[in-house]
This record gives C-alpha cells, structure tokens and sequence, in this order.
C-alpha cells in the first residue's frame, strides 16, 4: 500500500444472544464467533440486553467472559450491555456489565453497545462509565470504545450534539433502533410493515459523517416468508433495505442471522466491476500526471480532487477488507485485479 488512509470496516454489525434457552445456552454467540468467509461479521455484538431473556443476563454475561478469549476473531468485538435513560435500574445493570467485561475482556473486546440512550448528557453519561472502567482495570485511556443505539426521541433530537461529542471522544457508531424508536414515539403497527423512517436515516448518515463516526442501520426481522406451503429465507427484502441503507451513506447493517451476514457483507463490499472501473480510472489518471498532464478527462469525466477521492474511496475499502478477510477478497476479486488494487498509488498530487 502507498496510502495510509485507513476505512474503519462496519459492514456487518451482527448481533448475537448471549445466552438462550438451550442444552448450550451460547450456541448462537460460538456459532458467531467461529463464523468464517462472508458468514463472518466485521462487528459481533455479544447481546445481553433485548436479544437475552431477562433471566438469563447473568448467564449471558458469563458465556461472554468465558468464549470471545477462546476465538481469534478477525473482526472486532462489541457486547451490547443494558442501559435505559430513564430507568437508574437498567443503567446500574449496565455499570455492572460494562465493569465486568472491561475487566476479564479489556484486551479482547474493542468497545460496548450502549441502547436506549437519551439526550446528550445521558450518553456522556455512558462515556464516563466506560473510562471509570478502563481506569480502574488499567487499560489505555480511550482504549474501549462506546456505540450508541439510536431509538428514542431524546437522542434523535439531540442527534447533532451527540455526533458533535463524538467527533472528540470514545463514541465510535450511531446506530438506529427502529422499533423501539417507533414504540417510544407511540407508533402502531398497522399490519404493512414499519416505515424506512428515510429523513432519520439521512440524517444518521450525515451526522455521523460529520462527526467522523460509523453509521449502522436497524435490522430487519422479518427473516421468513411462507408461500404455497413452503417457509423461506427473506433474502430480497432484507438485500433491498441494505442497498437502500448504502446508497445513504451507511457504512454497515444490522444483521440478525448468518445468511443476512453474508448479503450484508456483500453489498456492503464494491463489486468487481466498480473495482475495476475505479482502478482502470486512477491507473490512468496516474499515467497522465506523470506525463506532466494538467486537466485529466476520464470516460468523459473531468477528474478533480474531488472525484479523484471517490475513486480511492472504492480501492480503501476493498484494501481495508482485504487487512482483516483476505479470504472474501480472494474470493470475490481475480487475483489479477486484487494485485492491481493493492499495488495502486493513491496519491492526487
């Protein structure tokens, strides 16, 4: 690589409970952890908040101790611990959970998933929870990271100031939680599914931008469909709110299962063509500059800075992918073109 701009990878921000009623309660949370090619998550989320039984958090938050330092997990580990902006309760639950985990699993997870937050003096609230825990179990100050689930009106109003602190602190994502956001607000379920809540969304992705955080769609829960007498995956509904998600700006999905694991990573992930199209245009650009070229025109396109950036940005993505899963780039790209995209100088100037 002649670039160092690295793309923080979000593609697939997969939740897994962490406990459930089961002859092995973390059936779903090892299945996660040992999940490999696209199956495999760039984020796992050890959930012990809506995705746990109420009776089984502490079990979860055990299984949690006792697997993550069993697996080398190429991609990063989140745990989504329990927390609500109005109820002390929940959040002394998540004091307690945060602690732990910063203390057994310090030095294998990258942050926690904070839910229900509400204004921004609540999620500072959080922030602070965190770096109590890293202080007193000695880990590195910023070292745990922090992502807050969007899905109250208090945290949709303060949005902006949230993603403002963030741009200075350990919050790391924003990621949306349509039903409770829709159950907050008082919404009803009128029996033809939930809205795309499209202005929310847009937002999410421009303040997250802007505070120099990841994105993260909510997830899609209605994984089957029946038909004439036979129950099958939901695969077109769940890759059209992923495409709809990316052309936003969104820098990942939730995912429920491993199936939208792997159509998440894929869309998420710049096809072949958009590779070599984009390497072709910069290989190209690149021959100019060095024949001393002032204004370049590609394919009728006037490149400047700011194209330029929109080129390098497809060849950052696969590269960052590349870093963490070799083994779906490998896969999804001729060895060829792979070599080329790795190989290329990014430099405008």
């Amino acid at each position: 690589m002649t670039d160092d701009t690295d793309i923080r990878l979000c593609r697939t921000f997969q939740t897994a409970p962490a406990a459930v009623p089961k002859d092995d309660s973390a059936k779903y949370l090892r299945s996660g952890l040992e999940a490999e090619g696209f199956q495999a998550p760039d984020w796992l989320v050890p959930d012990m908040e809506d995705g746990t039984a109420p009776d089984m958090k502490d079990e979860g938050l055990e299984n949690t101790i006792e697997l993550v330092p069993q697996y080398d997990f190429p991609g990063e580990i989140w745990p989504r611990v329990e927390w609500s902006y109005e109820d002390e309760a929940f959040r002394n639950r998540g004091r307690e959970q945060i602690d732990r985990l910063v203390s057994e699993l310090g030095d294998e997870i990258d942050g926690v998933v904070v839910p229900k937050v509400g204004r921004l003096a609540d999620v500072k609230r959080a922030a602070e929870v965190v770096a109590e825990a890293e202080a007193e179990h000695g880990q590195p100050d910023g070292s745990i990271g922090l992502s807050i689930i969007v899905e109250t009106g208090r945290a949709r109003s303060d949005l902006r100031d949230i993603a403002k602190f963030g741009a200075d602190s350990r919050l790391t994502a924003l990621v949306f939680g349509p039903v409770d956001y829709a159950a907050e607000l008082g919404a009803r379920d009128l029996g033809d599914g939930r809205p795309r809540w499209d202005g929310l969304l847009e937002r999410l992705s421009n303040e997250a931008s802007a505070g120099g955080l990841l994105s993260i769609g909510g997830p899609f829960d209605d994984l089957f469909k029946e038909r004439a007498g036979l129950t099958y995956y939901n695969a077109d509904d769940y890759a059209d709110q992923v495409e709809y998600e990316a052309h936003l700006g969104l820098d990942g999905s939730w995912s429920l299962y491993p199936k939208q694991t792997i159509q998440a990573n894929t869309i998420h992930m710049p096809t072949a063509e958009e590779l070599e199209r984009d390497v072709s245009k910069i290989e190209r650009f690149n021959a100019a500059k060095r024949e001393g070229t002032g204004a370049v025109t590609l394919d009728g396109q006037m490149v400047d800075e700011a194209t330029f950036k929109v080129f390098r940005n497809t060849i950052l993505q696969v590269r960052s992918i590349h870093e963490t899963r070799p083994e779906q780039t490998e896969a999804h790209y001729d060895e060829g073109l792979l070599e080329r995209a790795l190989e290329l100088e990014l430099s405008y100037r």
